[in-house]
């Protein structure tokens, strides 16, 4: 459940570069890891190596293999989609699928764009458009397979929010309660008096900033507790997600405003598996993915 990047708007594109805030970098041809040889060989050459103790596995360009390669850079588990066969939708028809790729639209800035030019513009490892029930469009690029689990990275809030929702829903919890009265690991924390729907809701006032840099910001601390970014040698920080959320405090009022910050979903995951005995992923098999027959 951990943020990484930002987001930016697309500037000027020119011929194998493209400029996202006054900062240019090579377009999604020009940065292609099967093209720049990453990972590569046996063994690849040094220079072509992407590891987790490197730390440049979410850099650029090396990030564009790392997406469709995750699980053999950080812990990972599987979430099961249970024992019933996939959905199938088919295979997009040629007419389909041209319509989609010649589809034009304007961007934010106004320039007409068609539809496969753009899929490149914006590093699209890959997509899938259904409509009224059918596939009409599937394509994969870089170092994504059809076969292989992308990271969704923050896209896991929006699982996190639903399976909240769903437990509010059926009274398994009570939104109005504090925090501690689930938690009382959390208590003397940022979190002493913040409701589970202001957490839910990202209304909590931390002493935490999710677009901070430099190995002594909050979030990198945290990355280094949940282990998606190396430790250093000789690393005495919070070994586990949980205990650096006992280490956060209070800046500001709960309730206030909307702040966004990965640490709120960390919490609601551990409220719900708390109360449920289930784990995150476990939750996730049995209310979503084996009901909607994911792959």
């Amino acid at each position: 459940m951990t943020e990484y990047g930002s987001s930016a708007s697309l500037g000027n594109v020119t011929e194998g570069m493209l400029d996202f805030g006054g900062q240019c970098y090579p377009d999604a041809r020009a940065s292609d890891p099967r093209s720049l040889g990453w990972m590569q060989g046996s063994p690849p050459p040094a220079d072509k190596q992407i590891s987790f103790e490197g730390g440049r596995f979410l850099d650029f360009p090396e990030i564009r293999w790392s997406l469709s390669h995750m699980r053999e850079l950080v812990p990972t588990v599987s979430v099961r989609r249970g024992a019933n066969a996939p959905l199938s939708f088919g295979a997009p028809s040629a007419a389909d699928a041209a319509a989609v790729e010649t589809l034009m639209f304007s961007d934010i800035n106004g320039r007409v764009r068609r539809f496969d030019e753009a899929l490149f513009d914006t590093y699209t490892d890959g997509i899938v458009v259904l409509h009224r029930g059918r596939l009409v469009f599937e394509r994969y690029f870089g170092a994504l397979e059809p076969h292989l689990p992308h990271a969704c990275f923050s896209v896991t809030k929006s699982y996190a929010g639903t399976l909240a929702a769903v437990l509010v829903h059926e009274g398994v919890l009570d939104d109005s309660k504090l925090i501690p009265y689930y938690l009382p690991e959390l208590r003397g924390t940022a979190w002493t008096d913040a409701t589970l729907r202001q957490v839910m809701d990202m209304q909590t006032g931390l002493d935490y900033c999710e677009d901070e840099v430099g190995e002594q910001s909050s979030s990198s601390i945290y990355m280094r507790a949940c282990r998606t970014r190396p430790r250093p040698v000789g690393y005495d920080g919070p070994q586990t997600s949980c205990d650096y959320l006992r280490s956060v405090r209070k800046e500001g009022l709960h309730g206030e405003v909307f702040a966004y910050k990965s640490v709120n979903t960390q919490v609601m995951a551990w409220v719900m598996s708390r109360v449920t005995g289930r784990s995150f992923a476990q939750l996730l098999h049995d209310r979503l993915w084996r009901p909607l027959d994911c792959e």
